[in-house]
């Protein structure tokens, strides 16, 4: 009674926008209803799904809403938190039994669902109908239980071949689109060869510009004019090296790296021999990403059947 009772002051001490009233067994036996009078509504019943009992009910805001209640570990109090957190229009809100008298925050909901009660809602009185003495047990099934028990044994017997059928569809994709992807990858693996190659002959023709630079300059340096006269002429050059280096960066928003630098004119290279070759790159991405998806499902569709073959079974006593 001491632990009922201290329960009944913590719900007491919840905000004043839900007035739940509270009461203990011996006060609630010689309280009756002032709400008696208030209009009613035959928008609140409860049905089971799945085995459990699920109050359905029309909320201040217009919209139905559904509670799924535990019966033994489900209370008054909690239920109407739920209500109050699902519709802030909800003032006050409680729960009387048949005769009228309000029931405790701290009630079980396994106790108040053996008989009808009433929901009072912003002094909307909601007559609910119990579903019968010893009816709100976890274990009670109705005929909507027994079909999705249905429904899950026959998915359990059926996986294996389901898989099955999957894993033999997936694998028909995949050579599916292997054969689709074959004639284009000849073609790629072509142009890729070919801008590779420009892009090195850019390499290689920078590096010989440079040598060239500095034989020149060392010729002009020792056998036809002095330092004196080269040196502005190096400082110029040098310059305009620089320039050149600071107009990339401008232009390509990227710092002249050579390994970087190369991959650009890879990427500049391959879309203009593909529009020669008539190479359609957006069908080969496309194709791409079709395979890889495909191939991840097969792989995590191997390992589900794997885990499968791998769990141990029940041995049999002889």
């Amino acid at each position: 009674m001491l632990v009922s009772r201290f329960l009944c002051r913590l719900y007491r001490s919840k905000p004043a926008k839900l007035r739940i009233y509270t009461s203990s067994s011996v006060f609630s036996a010689s309280v009756v209803s002032s709400y008696s009078s208030q209009p009613t509504s035959k928008d609140a019943f409860v049905r089971y799904c799945f085995g459990r009992p699920v109050l359905s009910l029309r909320l201040p805001a217009g919209q139905q809403s559904r509670f799924t209640l535990t019966p033994m570990l489900t209370t008054v109090g909690d239920l109407l938190s739920d209500i109050t957190a699902k519709d802030p229009g909800v003032q006050t809100a409680t729960i009387f039994n048949r005769d009228g008298q309000r029931i405790s925050s701290c009630t079980f909901m396994e106790t108040v669902l053996n008989d009808d009660f009433q929901l009072v809602i912003n002094d909307v009185t909601h007559n609910v109908d119990s579903l019968g003495q010893g009816s709100s047990h976890e274990h009670v099934l109705g005929l909507d239980d027994m079909k999705y028990m249905v429904h899950l044994l026959h998915s359990a017997l059926m996986l294996p071949q389901q898989q099955h059928n999957k894993h033999t569809e997936l694998m028909s994709r995949q050579e599916q689109l292997k054969e689709q992807l074959q004639p284009l990858e000849t073609v790629r693996v072509k142009l890729a060869q070919e801008a590779e190659s420009r892009a090195s002959l850019l390499g290689w023709a920078g590096l010989a510009y440079l040598s060239f630079q500095g034989g020149f300059l060392g010729y002009l340096t020792w056998y036809v004019f002095a330092w004196d006269v080269m040196e502005p002429v190096a400082f110029f050059i040098t310059c305009s090296t620089s320039m050149m280096f600071f107009a990339y960066y401008i232009l390509t928003k990227q710092d002249l790296i050579l390994p970087e630098a190369r991959d650009r004119q890879f990427l500049n290279f391959f879309p203009q021999k593909a529009s020669r070759q008539k190479f359609n790159i957006q069908q080969y991405n496309e194709l791409k990403e079709e395979l890889a998806k495909v191939e991840g499902e097969l792989s995590s569709l191997r390992s589900a059947i794997r885990l499968q073959v791998d769990q141990p079974q029940p041995q049999r006593d002889t």
